[in-house]
């Protein structure tokens, strides 16, 4: 698949033909002297885009990773686009009814999709009807981050380390409890997959959201929880939550002191989640390239930047083509863990 947003899809026959040459000598002029962000400005000067607020939809509640990643970046993005950039938090079915409410809306370029991994490459498979293709209904924009989950528990605790876990899974098989946001979440199937690394056997409880979660966990109500860094940087770095392990391939932020689940053993467990912005599908070329500008050159901010690598994550910033292909390969894996998993919604 090739999503090439470096051309404006109102270069048509009916688009009269001094325009069709002076806006291809206007692009090559550009894009021989490397300025992108003075290409997507060039674009965005032709129709007036931004002209009023960007709304990103986060799809799950607010207080958990997706809220706060989609947060960092509309913090500083008024200062790139000169719009306000508003967050609505619209949760429910796993994050299908905010996701829904984007590919439905008007292809603009105003409403835009903050979504992760669990949403994008799981769901589909997860629910029966998940009501939205993520390759038909979307435009991939810009890949946020990439983000390992981690395993915390309250910092009283009495399970010390994931070692810890793993024996007492063992020896009272489904008395330990894990958390996560949901059944088919990333955080779901990568408990699934760590049980069956590691031989063992925990009850999962599955929540409306990460913020629930932590609440219960903060509570005893569940002894476990597996969840993105994002959701719990925080609550580590004060000492409210103790990271277990983390399923990256390295350590990140503020989980520096914490162990790799390959460093412990665990050679098929790195899990790398991801936050990413979409549009609607049939959003004009040179508005998504617009899109993209604006959001990379935020998420370079020192502040921005600073904020999303303390959470535990990596700045990552791709192209729209880039982004697609990850898109396309997480979802050819996901869906077999799915099947694998037996996991459901009906």
């Amino acid at each position: 698949m090739t999503l090439a947003h470096a051309l404006p899809r109102s270069l048509c026959v009916s688009t009269p033909l001094r325009r069709i040459a002076a806006f291809a000598a206007l692009a090559g002029a550009l894009a021989m002297t490397g300025a992108p962000a003075a290409f997507a400005q060039a674009l965005a000067a032709r129709d007036g885009f931004p002209a009023q607020p960007i709304r990103f939809i986060s799809p799950f509640p607010a207080g958990g990773g997706n809220d706060a990643t989609t947060r960092f970046v509309t913090t500083r993005l008024p200062e790139v686009t000169g719009q306000p950039a508003l967050v609505e938090n619209r949760g429910g079915a796993g994050g299908n009814i905010g996701a829904k409410a984007v590919a439905d809306a008007r292809a603009d370029g105003y409403t835009l999709l903050t979504a992760q991994v669990s949403l994008m490459a799981v769901n589909p498979t997860l629910y029966a009807s998940a009501g939205f293709d993520p390759l038909k209904n979307f435009v991939p924009v810009t890949q946020i981050n990439a983000a390992p989950l981690a395993i915390v528990v309250p910092a009283d605790s009495p399970l010390k380390d994931f070692d810890e876990l793993v024996r007492r899974s063992k020896a009272q098989p489904g008395r330990l409890t894990y958390a996560s946001p949901g059944n088919g979440t990333l955080s779901h199937l990568v408990g699934v997959v760590l049980q069956k690394e590691a031989g063992a056997q925990m009850t999962h409880v599955p929540y409306k959201g990460a913020a629930p979660a932590i609440t219960d966990l903060m509570g005893h109500q569940v002894d476990v929880l597996v969840t993105s860094t994002a959701s719990v940087a925080g609550m580590v770095q004060n000492g409210k939550l103790r990271a277990l392990a983390v399923t990256s391939p390295r350590r990140v932020g503020v989980f520096a002191k914490v162990p790799t689940l390959e460093e412990l053993g665990y050679k098929n467990a790195r899990f790398e989640d991801w936050y990413g912005v979409f549009a609607p599908a049939g959003t004009s070329r040179e508005r998504v390239a617009y899109l993209h500008e604006a959001i990379v050159r935020t998420l370079r901010t020192p502040e921005v930047a600073r904020l999303i690598t303390d959470g535990g994550s990596e700045v990552v910033g791709n192209s729209p083509e880039a982004f697609a292909a990850q898109l396309r390969q997480d979802i050819d894996r996901w869906s077999s863990v799915v099947k694998l998993s037996g996991a459901r919604v009906d």
